[in-house]
Protein backbone atom coordinates (compact mmCIF):
# COMPACT_ATOMS: atom_id res chain seq x y z
CA UNK A 1 0.00 0.00 0.00
CA UNK A 2 2.05 2.93 -1.37
CA UNK A 3 1.72 6.22 0.51
CA UNK A 4 2.84 9.58 -0.89
CA UNK A 5 2.96 13.05 0.59
CA UNK A 6 2.52 16.15 -1.56
CA UNK A 7 1.34 19.74 -1.35
CA UNK A 8 -1.43 21.56 -3.11
CA UNK A 9 -3.07 24.97 -2.84
CA UNK A 10 -6.62 25.40 -1.63
CA UNK A 11 -7.97 27.85 -4.21
CA UNK A 12 -10.90 28.74 -1.98
CA UNK A 13 -9.91 31.76 0.15
CA UNK A 14 -10.28 31.71 3.91
CA UNK A 15 -12.25 34.26 5.92
CA UNK A 16 -9.03 36.25 6.16
CA UNK A 17 -8.87 36.24 2.34
CA UNK A 18 -5.76 34.06 2.36
CA UNK A 19 -5.06 30.77 0.60
CA UNK A 20 -4.07 27.74 2.65
CA UNK A 21 -1.49 25.23 1.47
CA UNK A 22 -2.69 21.66 2.04
CA UNK A 23 -0.73 18.50 2.74
CA UNK A 24 -2.16 15.74 0.52
CA UNK A 25 -1.72 12.15 1.70
CA UNK A 26 -2.34 9.60 -1.06
CA UNK A 27 -2.95 5.88 -0.54
CA UNK A 28 -4.29 3.62 -3.32
CA UNK A 29 -5.22 6.70 -5.35
CA UNK A 30 -7.34 8.02 -2.49
CA UNK A 31 -6.52 11.40 -0.99
CA UNK A 32 -6.68 12.86 2.48
CA UNK A 33 -5.93 16.55 2.90
CA UNK A 34 -4.67 18.42 5.95
CA UNK A 35 -4.23 22.17 6.32
CA UNK A 36 -0.63 23.23 6.85
CA UNK A 37 0.43 26.23 8.91
CA UNK A 38 1.14 28.32 5.80
CA UNK A 39 -1.38 30.72 4.27
CA UNK A 40 -0.59 32.87 1.23
CA UNK A 41 -1.96 36.31 0.45
CA UNK A 42 -2.02 35.54 -3.27
CA UNK A 43 -2.43 32.16 -5.07
CA UNK A 44 0.17 33.38 -7.57
CA UNK A 45 2.83 32.93 -4.89
CA UNK A 46 2.41 29.14 -5.07
CA UNK A 47 4.15 27.07 -7.76
CA UNK A 48 2.46 23.64 -8.11
CA UNK A 49 5.20 22.40 -10.46
CA UNK A 50 8.12 23.47 -8.29
CA UNK A 51 10.90 21.20 -7.13
CA UNK A 52 10.80 19.92 -3.56
CA UNK A 53 11.34 22.78 -1.11
CA UNK A 54 10.61 25.58 -3.61
CA UNK A 55 6.81 25.65 -3.64
CA UNK A 56 6.46 29.28 -2.53
CA UNK A 57 7.77 31.71 -5.11
CA UNK A 58 10.35 34.38 -4.31
CA UNK A 59 7.64 37.01 -4.85
CA UNK A 60 6.55 36.20 -1.29
CA UNK A 61 9.05 37.88 1.15
CA UNK A 62 8.80 34.93 3.57
CA UNK A 63 9.40 32.25 0.93
CA UNK A 64 12.55 30.83 2.55
CA UNK A 65 11.10 30.48 6.05
CA UNK A 66 7.75 29.17 4.83
CA UNK A 67 9.27 26.64 2.41
CA UNK A 68 11.36 25.35 5.29
CA UNK A 69 8.26 25.11 7.50
CA UNK A 70 6.48 23.08 4.80
CA UNK A 71 9.45 20.72 4.55
CA UNK A 72 9.26 20.21 8.32
CA UNK A 73 5.51 19.45 8.14
CA UNK A 74 6.00 16.91 5.34
CA UNK A 75 8.82 15.25 7.29
CA UNK A 76 6.62 15.16 10.39
CA UNK A 77 3.87 13.45 8.36
CA UNK A 78 6.35 10.89 7.03
CA UNK A 79 7.63 10.22 10.54
CA UNK A 80 4.07 9.70 11.75
CA UNK A 81 3.49 7.31 8.86
CA UNK A 82 6.60 5.27 9.72
CA UNK A 83 5.63 5.09 13.39
CA UNK A 84 2.12 3.89 12.53
CA UNK A 85 3.42 1.49 9.89
CA UNK A 86 5.51 -0.30 12.53
CA UNK A 87 2.28 -0.91 14.42
CA UNK A 88 0.43 -1.96 11.25
CA UNK A 89 -1.86 1.09 11.48
CA UNK A 90 -0.59 3.26 8.63
CA UNK A 91 -3.90 4.24 7.03
CA UNK A 92 -4.24 7.71 5.54
CA UNK A 93 -7.15 8.44 7.87
CA UNK A 94 -5.17 7.50 10.96
CA UNK A 95 -2.18 9.51 9.75
CA UNK A 96 -4.51 12.49 9.36
CA UNK A 97 -6.01 12.00 12.82
CA UNK A 98 -2.59 11.64 14.42
CA UNK A 99 -1.28 14.75 12.72
CA UNK A 100 -4.41 16.67 13.69
CA UNK A 101 -3.82 15.74 17.30
CA UNK A 102 -0.31 17.16 17.09
CA UNK A 103 -1.46 20.39 15.44
CA UNK A 104 -1.71 22.00 18.89
CA UNK A 105 2.08 21.91 18.90
CA UNK A 106 3.39 23.60 15.74
CA UNK A 107 7.04 24.32 15.10
CA UNK A 108 8.52 26.83 17.52
CA UNK A 109 11.58 27.19 15.27
CA UNK A 110 9.43 28.12 12.24
CA UNK A 111 7.44 30.52 14.42
CA UNK A 112 10.64 32.18 15.71
CA UNK A 113 11.99 32.55 12.18
CA UNK A 114 8.70 34.00 11.00
CA UNK A 115 8.74 36.54 13.85
CA UNK A 116 12.34 37.44 12.92
CA UNK A 117 11.29 38.00 9.30
CA UNK A 118 8.32 40.13 10.40
CA UNK A 119 10.59 42.35 12.49
CA UNK A 120 12.80 42.96 9.45
CA UNK A 121 9.79 43.78 7.28
CA UNK A 122 8.60 46.22 9.95
CA UNK A 123 11.91 48.07 9.68
CA UNK A 124 13.39 46.91 12.98
CA UNK A 125 16.85 46.04 11.72
CA UNK A 126 18.47 46.41 15.15
CA UNK A 127 16.13 43.82 16.67
CA UNK A 128 16.23 41.69 13.52
CA UNK A 129 19.96 41.09 14.01
CA UNK A 130 19.39 40.03 17.62
CA UNK A 131 16.49 37.73 16.75
CA UNK A 132 18.36 36.26 13.79
CA UNK A 133 21.34 35.57 16.05
CA UNK A 134 19.02 33.81 18.50
CA UNK A 135 17.55 31.62 15.73
CA UNK A 136 21.05 30.70 14.54
CA UNK A 137 22.08 29.69 18.07
CA UNK A 138 18.90 27.67 18.56
CA UNK A 139 19.45 25.84 15.26
CA UNK A 140 23.05 25.12 16.25
CA UNK A 141 21.80 23.72 19.57
CA UNK A 142 19.30 21.48 17.78
CA UNK A 143 21.96 20.32 15.33
CA UNK A 144 24.28 19.46 18.24
CA UNK A 145 21.43 17.31 19.57
CA UNK A 146 20.75 15.76 16.12
CA UNK A 147 17.40 17.53 15.73
CA UNK A 148 16.10 19.58 12.82
CA UNK A 149 13.09 21.16 14.46
CA UNK A 150 11.69 22.21 17.81
CA UNK A 151 7.96 21.98 18.49
CA UNK A 152 6.19 24.17 21.02
CA UNK A 153 5.35 21.09 23.08
CA UNK A 154 9.07 20.39 23.39
CA UNK A 155 9.86 23.81 24.86
CA UNK A 156 9.95 22.93 28.55
CA UNK A 157 11.81 24.33 31.55
CA UNK A 158 14.21 21.41 31.17
CA UNK A 159 14.94 22.40 27.56
CA UNK A 160 15.43 26.04 28.59
CA UNK A 161 17.98 24.93 31.17
CA UNK A 162 19.83 22.80 28.60
CA UNK A 163 19.79 25.61 26.05
CA UNK A 164 21.17 28.08 28.59
CA UNK A 165 23.93 25.62 29.49
CA UNK A 166 24.71 25.27 25.77
CA UNK A 167 25.00 29.07 25.40
CA UNK A 168 27.63 29.08 28.14
CA UNK A 169 29.79 26.81 25.97
CA UNK A 170 29.81 29.11 22.94
CA UNK A 171 32.74 31.31 22.05
CA UNK A 172 32.59 35.09 21.95
CA UNK A 173 32.64 36.24 18.31
CA UNK A 174 34.58 39.41 19.14
CA UNK A 175 37.03 37.60 21.39
CA UNK A 176 37.31 33.92 20.36
CA UNK A 177 39.50 33.17 23.37
CA UNK A 178 36.57 34.02 25.68
CA UNK A 179 33.08 32.60 26.02
CA UNK A 180 29.80 34.42 25.49
CA UNK A 181 29.31 37.40 27.78
CA UNK A 182 26.62 36.80 30.45
CA UNK A 183 24.65 39.72 29.01
CA UNK A 184 24.65 38.11 25.55
CA UNK A 185 23.25 34.94 27.09
CA UNK A 186 20.62 36.98 28.95
CA UNK A 187 19.64 38.78 25.73
CA UNK A 188 19.11 35.46 23.91
CA UNK A 189 16.98 34.10 26.75
CA UNK A 190 15.01 37.37 26.80
CA UNK A 191 14.27 36.92 23.09
CA UNK A 192 13.24 33.30 23.70
CA UNK A 193 10.86 34.48 26.43
CA UNK A 194 9.47 37.33 24.30
CA UNK A 195 8.65 34.95 21.43
CA UNK A 196 6.95 32.51 23.80
CA UNK A 197 4.95 35.35 25.37
CA UNK A 198 3.81 36.47 21.93
CA UNK A 199 2.72 32.93 21.10
CA UNK A 200 0.68 32.90 24.33
CA UNK A 201 -0.78 36.40 24.33
CA UNK A 202 -1.25 37.25 20.64
CA UNK A 203 -1.29 34.10 18.52
CA UNK A 204 -2.83 31.83 21.20
CA UNK A 205 -0.56 28.90 20.30
CA UNK A 206 -0.08 28.09 23.99
CA UNK A 207 -2.27 28.46 27.03
CA UNK A 208 -0.90 30.87 29.67
CA UNK A 209 -0.30 28.01 32.10
CA UNK A 210 1.80 26.22 29.43
CA UNK A 211 4.36 29.02 29.32
CA UNK A 212 7.67 27.29 30.24
CA UNK A 213 9.16 30.54 31.54
CA UNK A 214 6.67 30.56 34.41
CA UNK A 215 8.83 27.98 36.14
CA UNK A 216 12.21 29.08 34.89
CA UNK A 217 14.52 31.69 36.37
CA UNK A 218 17.69 32.94 34.75
CA UNK A 219 20.18 35.72 35.34
CA UNK A 220 19.08 38.98 33.77
CA UNK A 221 21.50 41.42 32.18
CA UNK A 222 24.02 42.79 34.64
CA UNK A 223 25.31 46.35 34.72
CA UNK A 224 28.75 46.60 33.18
CA UNK A 225 31.44 49.19 33.86
CA UNK A 226 31.04 52.09 31.44
CA UNK A 227 34.38 53.33 30.14
CA UNK A 228 34.50 57.13 30.03
CA UNK A 229 36.98 59.95 29.62
CA UNK A 230 37.46 62.87 32.00
CA UNK A 231 37.77 66.53 31.04
CA UNK A 232 41.57 66.41 30.99
CA UNK A 233 41.56 63.43 28.60
CA UNK A 234 39.04 65.11 26.30
CA UNK A 235 41.25 68.22 26.26
CA UNK A 236 44.28 66.10 25.41
CA UNK A 237 42.44 64.64 22.41
CA UNK A 238 41.35 68.13 21.34
CA UNK A 239 44.96 69.36 21.40
CA UNK A 240 46.55 66.44 19.53
CA UNK A 241 48.58 67.47 16.49
CA UNK A 242 46.94 65.59 13.58
CA UNK A 243 47.27 66.23 9.87
CA UNK A 244 44.24 68.17 8.69
CA UNK A 245 42.12 66.20 6.24
CA UNK A 246 43.58 62.83 7.23
CA UNK A 247 41.31 59.95 8.21
CA UNK A 248 42.48 60.03 11.83
CA UNK A 249 41.86 63.81 11.94
CA UNK A 250 38.32 63.27 10.64
CA UNK A 251 37.68 60.50 13.16
CA UNK A 252 38.65 62.85 15.99
CA UNK A 253 36.16 65.40 14.61
CA UNK A 254 33.35 62.82 14.56
CA UNK A 255 34.09 61.76 18.12
CA UNK A 256 34.27 65.32 19.44
CA UNK A 257 31.13 66.37 17.54
CA UNK A 258 29.26 63.53 19.25
CA UNK A 259 30.70 64.54 22.63
CA UNK A 260 29.92 68.24 22.15
CA UNK A 261 26.28 67.43 21.36
CA UNK A 262 25.44 65.22 24.35
CA UNK A 263 26.77 61.97 22.97
CA UNK A 264 25.05 61.40 19.62
CA UNK A 265 25.09 57.67 18.86
CA UNK A 266 27.39 56.67 16.00
CA UNK A 267 24.59 55.32 13.82
CA UNK A 268 22.73 58.62 14.04
CA UNK A 269 25.84 60.78 13.55
CA UNK A 270 26.93 58.90 10.42
CA UNK A 271 23.51 59.54 8.82
CA UNK A 272 23.18 63.25 9.70
CA UNK A 273 22.32 65.51 6.76
CA UNK A 274 22.56 69.27 6.27
CA UNK A 275 18.77 69.49 6.52
CA UNK A 276 19.18 68.43 10.16
CA UNK A 277 20.80 71.84 10.82
CA UNK A 278 18.18 74.54 11.39
CA UNK A 279 18.41 78.21 10.46
CA UNK A 280 18.50 79.20 14.14
CA UNK A 281 21.59 77.08 14.81
CA UNK A 282 20.25 73.82 16.15
CA UNK A 283 20.71 70.16 15.32
CA UNK A 284 17.39 68.34 14.99
CA UNK A 285 17.11 64.62 14.26
CA UNK A 286 15.28 61.49 15.32
CA UNK A 287 17.20 58.84 17.24
CA UNK A 288 17.09 55.48 15.46
CA UNK A 289 17.18 53.50 18.70
CA UNK A 290 14.32 55.16 20.58
CA UNK A 291 12.47 56.92 17.71
CA UNK A 292 12.62 60.05 19.90
CA UNK A 293 13.13 63.49 18.32
CA UNK A 294 16.02 65.61 19.59
CA UNK A 295 16.81 69.32 19.23
CA UNK A 296 20.24 70.46 20.45
CA UNK A 297 21.82 73.91 20.41
CA UNK A 298 24.99 74.08 18.29
CA UNK A 299 27.59 75.81 20.43
CA UNK A 300 30.83 77.20 19.02
CA UNK A 301 32.92 74.03 19.23
CA UNK A 302 30.33 72.03 17.33
CA UNK A 303 29.96 74.78 14.71
CA UNK A 304 33.72 74.91 14.19
CA UNK A 305 33.70 71.21 13.27
CA UNK A 306 30.77 71.65 10.85
CA UNK A 307 32.67 74.38 8.99
CA UNK A 308 35.26 71.82 7.91
CA UNK A 309 32.61 69.83 6.04
CA UNK A 310 30.37 72.45 4.48
CA UNK A 311 30.84 72.72 0.73
CA UNK A 312 29.38 75.64 -1.21
CA UNK A 313 26.47 74.47 -3.34
CA UNK A 314 25.87 71.21 -1.49
CA UNK A 315 22.30 69.94 -1.22
CA UNK A 316 20.40 70.04 2.03
CA UNK A 317 19.83 66.29 1.61
CA UNK A 318 23.57 65.55 1.40
CA UNK A 319 25.17 63.76 4.34
CA UNK A 320 27.17 66.13 6.56
CA UNK A 321 30.13 63.84 7.09
CA UNK A 322 31.89 62.04 4.18
CA UNK A 323 30.99 58.59 5.43
CA UNK A 324 27.98 57.66 3.28
CA UNK A 325 27.30 58.15 -0.43
CA UNK A 326 24.70 60.88 -0.90
CA UNK A 327 23.86 59.45 -4.35
CA UNK A 328 23.30 55.86 -3.23
CA UNK A 329 19.78 54.39 -3.64
CA UNK A 330 19.25 54.29 0.13
CA UNK A 331 20.12 58.00 0.35
CA UNK A 332 16.86 58.90 -1.41
CA UNK A 333 15.04 58.11 1.83
CA UNK A 334 15.71 61.28 3.81
CA UNK A 335 13.09 61.41 6.54
CA UNK A 336 12.48 58.69 9.16
CA UNK A 337 9.12 58.03 7.50
CA UNK A 338 10.80 57.52 4.11
CA UNK A 339 13.42 55.22 5.63
CA UNK A 340 10.63 53.05 7.01
CA UNK A 341 9.42 52.40 3.45
CA UNK A 342 12.77 51.13 2.16
CA UNK A 343 12.82 47.46 1.05
CA UNK A 344 14.23 45.12 3.73
CA UNK A 345 17.32 44.27 1.65
CA UNK A 346 18.15 47.97 1.26
CA UNK A 347 17.69 48.56 5.00
CA UNK A 348 20.08 45.69 5.67
CA UNK A 349 22.62 47.12 3.23
CA UNK A 350 22.42 50.60 4.76
CA UNK A 351 22.80 49.31 8.30
CA UNK A 352 25.69 47.05 7.30
CA UNK A 353 27.49 50.04 5.79
CA UNK A 354 26.82 52.14 8.90
CA UNK A 355 28.12 49.30 11.09
CA UNK A 356 31.28 49.00 8.99
CA UNK A 357 31.90 52.76 9.21
CA UNK A 358 31.41 52.68 12.98
CA UNK A 359 33.98 49.88 13.24
CA UNK A 360 36.42 51.94 11.16
CA UNK A 361 35.94 54.99 13.40
CA UNK A 362 36.52 52.91 16.53
CA UNK A 363 39.73 51.51 15.04
CA UNK A 364 41.16 55.00 14.53
CA UNK A 365 39.86 56.27 17.85
CA UNK A 366 42.04 53.71 19.58
CA UNK A 367 45.00 55.05 17.61
CA UNK A 368 44.07 58.52 18.82
CA UNK A 369 43.95 57.20 22.38
CA UNK A 370 47.43 55.73 22.02
CA UNK A 371 48.83 59.01 20.67
CA UNK A 372 47.17 60.87 23.54
CA UNK A 373 48.66 58.49 26.10
CA UNK A 374 45.21 57.23 27.13
CA UNK A 375 45.10 53.56 28.07
CA UNK A 376 41.29 53.35 28.07
CA UNK A 377 39.54 51.65 25.15
CA UNK A 378 37.97 54.49 23.14
CA UNK A 379 34.98 54.08 20.84
CA UNK A 380 32.28 56.35 19.44
CA UNK A 381 29.91 55.30 22.22
CA UNK A 382 32.46 56.40 24.82
CA UNK A 383 31.68 59.98 23.74
CA UNK A 384 28.19 59.46 25.19
CA UNK A 385 29.48 58.00 28.44
CA UNK A 386 32.09 60.74 28.76
CA UNK A 387 29.54 63.49 28.25
CA UNK A 388 27.28 61.96 30.91
CA UNK A 389 30.15 61.61 33.38
CA UNK A 390 31.48 65.14 32.88
CA UNK A 391 27.96 66.60 33.05
CA UNK A 392 27.42 64.80 36.35
CA UNK A 393 30.74 66.05 37.69
CA UNK A 394 29.54 69.57 36.87
CA UNK A 395 26.40 69.06 39.00
CA UNK A 396 23.90 68.69 36.14
CA UNK A 397 20.83 67.02 37.65
CA UNK A 398 19.29 63.86 36.25
CA UNK A 399 16.20 65.61 34.92
CA UNK A 400 18.31 67.80 32.64
CA UNK A 401 20.48 64.82 31.72
CA UNK A 402 17.35 62.90 30.75
CA UNK A 403 16.60 65.52 28.11
CA UNK A 404 20.20 65.86 26.98
CA UNK A 405 20.70 62.11 26.56
CA UNK A 406 17.30 61.64 24.94
CA UNK A 407 16.05 59.06 27.43
CA UNK A 408 12.32 58.29 27.41
CA UNK A 409 11.97 58.39 31.21
CA UNK A 410 13.93 59.38 34.30
CA UNK A 411 14.38 55.79 35.49
CA UNK A 412 16.56 55.03 32.47
CA UNK A 413 18.69 58.08 33.26
CA UNK A 414 18.98 57.13 36.93
CA UNK A 415 20.09 53.63 35.99
CA UNK A 416 22.48 55.00 33.37
CA UNK A 417 24.00 57.50 35.78
CA UNK A 418 24.35 54.99 38.59
CA UNK A 419 27.82 54.16 37.30
CA UNK A 420 28.90 57.79 37.42
CA UNK A 421 27.51 59.13 40.70
CA UNK A 422 30.68 58.90 42.78
CA UNK A 423 31.19 62.42 44.15
CA UNK A 424 28.89 62.03 47.17
CA UNK A 425 30.12 58.54 48.01
CA UNK A 426 33.72 59.78 47.75
CA UNK A 427 32.98 62.44 50.39
CA UNK A 428 31.37 59.90 52.71
CA UNK A 429 34.34 57.55 52.41
CA UNK A 430 36.78 60.39 53.06
CA UNK A 431 34.92 61.36 56.23
CA UNK A 432 34.78 57.76 57.49
CA UNK A 433 38.49 57.24 57.12
CA UNK A 434 39.59 60.81 57.87
CA UNK A 435 42.73 60.79 59.98
CA UNK A 436 41.86 61.93 63.50
CA UNK A 437 44.58 63.89 65.36
CA UNK A 438 44.99 63.05 69.07
CA UNK A 439 43.66 65.89 71.34
CA UNK A 440 46.66 65.70 73.66
CA UNK A 441 48.97 66.24 70.71
CA UNK A 442 46.98 69.31 69.74
CA UNK A 443 47.30 70.78 73.28
CA UNK A 444 51.01 70.00 73.41
CA UNK A 445 51.60 71.72 70.07
CA UNK A 446 49.58 74.71 71.25
CA UNK A 447 51.57 75.11 74.49
CA UNK A 448 54.90 74.90 72.63
CA UNK A 449 53.98 78.07 70.81
CA UNK A 450 53.40 80.08 74.02
CA UNK A 451 55.75 82.10 76.23
CA UNK A 452 56.49 80.64 79.72
CA UNK A 453 54.23 83.23 81.32
CA UNK A 454 51.31 82.41 78.92
CA UNK A 455 51.76 78.70 79.48
CA UNK A 456 51.80 79.10 83.28
CA UNK A 457 48.63 81.23 83.13
CA UNK A 458 46.75 78.55 81.12
CA UNK A 459 47.94 75.74 83.45
CA UNK A 460 46.74 77.66 86.50
CA UNK A 461 43.31 78.18 84.89
CA UNK A 462 43.04 74.44 84.20
CA UNK A 463 43.93 73.68 87.83
CA UNK A 464 41.27 76.10 89.06
CA UNK A 465 38.67 74.40 86.82
CA UNK A 466 39.54 70.99 88.26
CA UNK A 467 39.24 72.40 91.80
Amino acid sequence: MATTFNLELNNKPTRKNTYNILLRITQDRKHKRISTSIELKSPKDYNPKAKYGYWIRTSEPNHKVWNEALINEIEEAKKTYRDLKEKGLASSELIKVTLKESEVSPSFLAYAKQRTSDILNEGGHRNFKKYNGFCNKLEAYLKANKKKDLLFVEVTTALLSKFEAYLHTLKNERNPEAKLHPNTIAINLNIFKTIINRAVEIDRLLKPEQNPFLGYKYTREVSTTKEKLNEAEIETIENLELKEGSLIWNCRNYFLFSFYLAGIRAGDLIQLRWCNITADGRLEYRMAKTKKDRSIFLHDKARDILQHYYVEGCKTTDYIFPLLDSNAPYAKAVTPEQKATLPPDMIIKLNDIVGAKNALLNKYLNKIGSQAGITKHISMHIARHSFAKIAKDNNVDNNHLKSLLGHSNIKITETYMGNFETAETDKVMANIFKKKTDVSNQIENLIKGLTPQQAELIINKIKNLNN
